[in-house]
């Protein structure tokens, strides 16, 4: 997944430079807003959700969840931060 990930953004970092090269220096501003456009589509309908999905697959939704038990457990840490400076 990793792998994949990084080949997708080179790609789109690719076809984001061939798009403002177009723009700007071969002056075909129509297809170059085009390949623009469609590497910001696909960075943000394709990569980010890889990419999300990669980082949290294996975790648990309830740890960064403010529940109960995390509340108490951030005050005996504090609590206990505050000890050892004194």
């Amino acid at each position: 997944m990793k792998k994949i990930i990084i080949f997708l953004f080179f790609i789109l970092v690719v076809t984001m430079c061939i798009g403002f090269y177009l723009r700007y220096y071969e002056d075909n501003i129509v297809v170059g807003d085009r390949f623009i456009g469609i590497t910001i589509l696909a960075a943000i309908f394709v990569l980010m959700p890889l990419f999300l999905y990669h980082r949290w697959k294996n975790r648990k939704v309830q740890n960064y969840m403010l529940t109960k038990d995390n509340i108490n457990k951030m005050r005996e840490f504090s609590e206990g931060r505050k000890r050892k400076n004194q």
